[in-house]
């Protein structure tokens, strides 16, 4: 498994965008008012999502496998118990999730270039510095 998506939650979409922008990520994905994702220079992707209130639970933590269902197969059989079994999603990827022991939600995927380079993915080409041109 390798940690290379984090999503946490916002609740002002265009001020979390600018924000992380400012802070020096590349948009990649824009889908206001709900969802955006950013890369790193290295390659890990970071997204945002809008959620109703503050103090509710927002961050969800990715751990990419090459070989989902194997993967969770193995985990159940250890007697992990998962939310979700391993599904097709429409965005591209294959997830399946669960908790940790405190409660936090993880989601283990497969997500191949869909995670970096969706079909959705901004044109870089019209952006300088992750911004409009």
């Amino acid at each position: 498994m390798k940690l290379n998506q984090v999503t946490v939650g916002c609740v002002d979409y265009n001020q979390s965008v600018a924000f992380y922008r400012q802070f020096g990520l590349t948009q990649i994905v824009d889908s206001p008012p709900h969802y955006a994702r950013f890369e790193t220079p290295t390659g890990e992707t970071f997204s945002l999502d809008l959620m109703d209130k503050i103090g509710t639970q927002t961050t969800m933590i990715y751990f990419e496998c090459d070989d989902l269902d194997a993967t969770v197969a193995r985990l159940k059989n250890e007697g992990i118990t998962f939310e979700t079994e391993p599904t097709d999603q429409s965005w591209g990827w294959r997830e399946a999730r669960l908790r940790d022991p405190a409660g936090n939600p993880l989601c283990l995927f497969y997500g191949g270039n869909n995670r970096r380079f969706p079909p959705w993915r901004i044109d870089q080409s019209t952006t300088e510095k992750g911004h409009e041109k």
